[in-house]
């Protein structure tokens, strides 16, 4: 694992270490705000596109995936709007695909989630929110499974 400075940074550098200019990731659009703008307004400037689904049908993310997409991406529960996605169907999808699933485990805790055990490759979390108590400091981590392929092919640089 590896701590940063906040949850925001934990999901750019879990996607600018997978995703590089010309590349792509699906994500769903129920996000956190701040993930939002950066996936709509900052990661495009990077030429990084990202492709938004409902993300309640697990299928959609496949369904606008191609050969340069690099991740899915999630929340285990959507802040603020609260939709809980099926990882392990998400996962599936992803992994059907060679692609790993990123998973922001912030709203929900990572530790009363476990997103590894419905498949998830990627934890990323604020531990501004719940896990460092009350705001007081900011951090962010970024967790891997161990268990991805990363030498399939979809991920040179790794």
């Amino acid at each position: 694992g590896l701590s940063v400075s906040s949850g925001t940074t934990a999901v750019f550098y879990a996607i600018a270490n997978l995703a590089s200019a010309g590349d792509n990731i699906v994500a769903s659009s129920a996000l956190y705000g701040g993930t939002y703008t950066m996936f709509n307004d900052i990661l495009p400037t990077l030429g990084i596109e990202v492709r938004f689904v409902d993300g309640q049908d697990p299928k959609d993310f496949a369904k606008v995936a191609d050969d340069k997409t690099r991740a899915f991406f999630c929340e285990s529960v959507s802040n603020p709007s609260l939709t809980v996605f099926d990882l392990e169907a998400i996962s599936k999808e992803a992994h059907n695909l060679g692609l790993p699933l990123i998973c922001d485990s912030t709203f929900s805790t990572p530790y009363l989630c476990r997103p590894f055990e419905y498949g998830a490759d990627i934890i990323v979390s604020s531990l501004t929110k719940w896990v460092g108590g009350h705001g007081a400091c900011v951090g962010g981590m970024i967790v891997d499974k161990g268990g991805f392929n990363w030498g399939g092919g979809k991920h040179p640089e790794i």
